[in-house]
């Protein structure tokens, strides 16, 4: 049994198809696949039944993968201790950040980062919460920026700061003649969300009440018109030439022109926030970069969110 015939094991895992894991492996298919089968008869098991497809484990390869990814980790590890040891910042950083977060955050650190660090091989993905936790147990990502708490089983959380939610309503809408906004206020029509997948659609559902009353107790009508969507920008849009309100995370609104900020309201204390992490796999690798992007992180942000953590408001839980 070699560290190879585990790393293309878990290779075929990932992609479930032999010929892309021969690709990422820079191998050919047949060498991929004399390997692996090399293995199994050393082992005198299956560990992927071929007549699927796409591939899949068996139930005993489903055991011997998770061992064979807690290997390679470990032994992945050695040579990052060696690189530690000499303060040495170089390699591939691969981050996964939910869109609600990258438009919004990354310009705040990563330039500075790439030009601190540069030896360092910076690779972006914008993912909802699901496809970063999948990635992290597969190792095809390094880090993750999400809103937590996850509570997920083998993954590490490192919370950063706690970003409030506001309130942006269109000219007219009943909310927009408020100061301040108190969660009983938002039992109103008119209500922008995400599309589902999007951890922040849930945010506000939860913000909101899922089963959404009029003052009288009846449930509000759907809207008329029902837009699905993945971007904040597109709701904010909508907003201005329709007609309802929505909820925004703080960061989003920091770059806003001064029309678009006559629409913004705060809320009562205490303020609604989520709380943004990294997140890893529990035993993850590249400590260094993972420490240095969160110096980085920290370092660069507006000042009120740094302070955030110490006036602590209601965590909108997902």
């Amino acid at each position: 049994m070699t560290l190879t015939q585990l790393d293309y094991i878990v290779a075929v895992d990932t992609f479930r198809h032999f010929a892309t894991a021969a690709d990422a492996c820079h191998v050919t298919q047949p060498t991929l696949s004399m390997q692996i089968q090399k293995l199994e008869d050393e082992l005198g098991v299956l560990i992927f039944d071929r007549s699927k497809q796409p591939v899949v484990p068996t139930e005993l390869g489903l055991a011997i993968l998770a061992q064979s990814r807690e290997v390679l980790r470990t032994a992945r590890r050695i040579p990052e201790l060696v690189s530690e040891s000499k303060n040495d910042f170089r390699g591939d950083l691969r981050i996964g950040i939910i869109p609600t977060l990258a438009p919004y955050l990354l310009p705040y650190f990563i330039g500075e980062f790439i030009r601190k660090y540069p030896a360092v091989s910076v690779r972006i993905q914008e993912l909802v919460t699901e496809q970063v936790v999948e990635r992290l147990r597969n190792g095809l990502i390094d880090v993750g920026l999400v809103v937590t708490p996850l509570t997920e089983n083998g993954i590490t959380e490192v919370p950063l700061f706690e970003e409030p939610f506001v309130l942006y309503a269109s000219e007219g809408h009943s909310l927009s003649a408020k100061k301040t906004i108190a969660p009983a206020d938002l039992h109103t029509d008119g209500l922008w969300l995400l599309t589902e997948g999007h951890c922040f659609r849930n945010q506000v559902i939860n913000i909101c009440g899922a089963d959404r009353q009029t003052p009288d107790g009846s449930l509000l009508e759907p809207a008329r018109l029902q837009y699905e969507t993945g971007s904040l920008e597109t709701l904010i849009k909508l907003i201005d030439r329709q007609s309802g309100f929505t909820l925004l995370p703080y960061l989003a609104t920091v770059d806003m022109d001064p029309v678009r900020r006559a629409r913004l309201r705060s809320f009562e204390s205490p303020q609604p926030v989520r709380e943004v992490s990294l997140v890893m796999h529990r035993s993850f690798l590249k400590r260094q970069l993972i420490n240095a992007l969160k110096g980085e992180i920290l370092s660069h942000l507006p000042g009120e969110l740094v302070h955030q953590k110490t006036d602590r408001g209601l965590v909108v839980q997902l």
